[in-house]
């Protein structure tokens, strides 16, 4: 497992979140389905990024790392959300689900690579 690859899109997967989400609240745009789906789009693509950025040729490959992402999120809330808010975000179903997002679409990049991606093109 590649540590800079582990750490680095965990980063960058919470990094560009924490920065759609404030960027919501700060125009004032978080209530009702709109925001929601904005956020998650937005996890889709960022997560599908990094799924695809690893260039493997198997979801079995990724998992190790969605997972780790999945966790790297967790920790990170702990650590600059549970200080603020308290431990009630780790109540909140969305957050769950969004841990559960992180840990299993990057495992679809390998089908998007496979179907879409020259021949050849991911291949290390």
């Amino acid at each position: 497992m590649k540590l800079g690859a582990l750490l680095g899109w965990g980063v960058v997967i919470y990094a560009i979140l924490s920065l759609v989400w404030s960027g919501m609240t700060e125009y004032g745009w978080t209530d009702g389905v709109l925001p929601f789906l904005g956020e998650v789009v937005t996890l889709l693509v960022v997560c599908m990024w990094a799924g695809s950025a690893l260039k493997f040729r198997s979801w079995k490959d990724v998992l190790p790392y969605s997972i780790g992402w999945a966790l790297i999120a967790a920790a990170l809330d702990a650590v600059f959300i549970v200080p603020l808010n308290g431990l009630a975000v780790f109540t909140d179903v969305s957050t769950w689900g969004g841990y559960l997002l992180i840990a299993l679409v990057p495992l679809l990049s390998t089908t998007l690579l496979r179907h879409y991606a020259p021949h050849g093109a991911w291949e290390s």
